[in-house]
């Protein structure tokens, strides 16, 4: 089976890292922040047999480059990404900052989208209440006061607290753990050069008219969870499906994923 991996060298100097795999009907996979693109091995591997897979770092993360301070846009990333290796239409795939670049996209080029996956998402212009805000501010805290000591790798691991609060031990918990860990520059990168859509998606989810699938992990924050929640109700053909996990749901319950997203992808592929 042919693998095409590579950089695509992007208009304002940037380079992206991406891999594609396999026969068929597109599906490209979005990662979450603090991670990278392997967070998707598994399904990569094993999916391609199906699908003709397609996965790549954000600029910052992973193999692609550093973040300079210039002005960026995810949805225009994902857009010269596909027409290079000639996805005319592809299922979308996001986990996180994966979800909420994945949902944006959608917005903007709904007719390239067959189907949305959205996972843990976050989502354009979503508003936490106020005891969402307690929540993080207590737990943020600590955080911000060992960056400021610059004692990152401890950091980290109170971040992991909360986004993988069920253990770093297990196979999945210690991926999670690593790739995080391998990312740790991304905790002092500043992102306030993204472009984000006008208006955001929080306020345009009924625009989107094409099959979609909510994760919810059941072990997120809770304004993470209500994010979701929020999506599979507003968006037109939305259904949503609660997960026993944490936020990387595919690599801490990768049974439960697959059996949940697979046969969904293959309905509407």
């Amino acid at each position: 089976m042919t693998t095409r991996t590579g950089h695509l060298e992007l208009s304002d100097g940037a380079r992206l890292w991406f891999e594609t795999r396999g026969e068929g009907p597109w599906a490209t996979f979005l990662h979450p922040g603090l991670w990278d693109s392997r967070v998707w091995d598994r399904e990569f591997d094993a999916w391609s047999d199906r699908f003709r897979v397609l996965r790549y770092d954000f600029r910052g993360y992973g193999r692609s480059s550093r973040l300079t301070g210039a002005p960026y846009s995810h949805v225009d990333d994902l857009r010269a990404l596909l027409d290079e290796v000639g996805a005319d239409e592809t299922a979308l795939v996001g986990c996180s900052m994966g979800g909420a670049a994945a949902i944006d996209f959608t917005l903007t080029e709904p007719s390239r989208i067959t189907a949305l996956v959205a996972v843990a998402p976050g989502l354009g212009g979503f508003e936490a209440l106020e005891e969402e805000e307690d929540w993080w501010e207590q737990r943020g805290a600590p955080i911000q006061r060992a960056i400021e000591a610059g004692d990152l790798e401890h950091a980290e691991d109170l971040r992991l607290e909360i986004w993988a609060p069920l253990g770093v031990d297990s196979e999945g918990g210690a991926a999670i753990r690593r790739i995080a860990f391998d990312n740790i520059h991304e905790m002092t990168m500043d992102e306030s050069a993204e472009i984000g859509i006008d208006p955001p998606a929080a306020v345009r989810l009924g625009d989107i008219d094409v099959p979609t699938l909510v994760v919810v992990a059941e072990h997120d924050p809770p304004d993470s969870k209500r994010c979701a929640e929020l999506i599979a109700r507003e968006v037109l053909d939305g259904r949503a499906i609660a997960i026993d996990a944490d936020h990387v749901v595919n690599l801490r319950a990768p049974e439960a994923f697959e059996s949940a997203v697979l046969p969904f992808l293959v309905e509407n592929a």
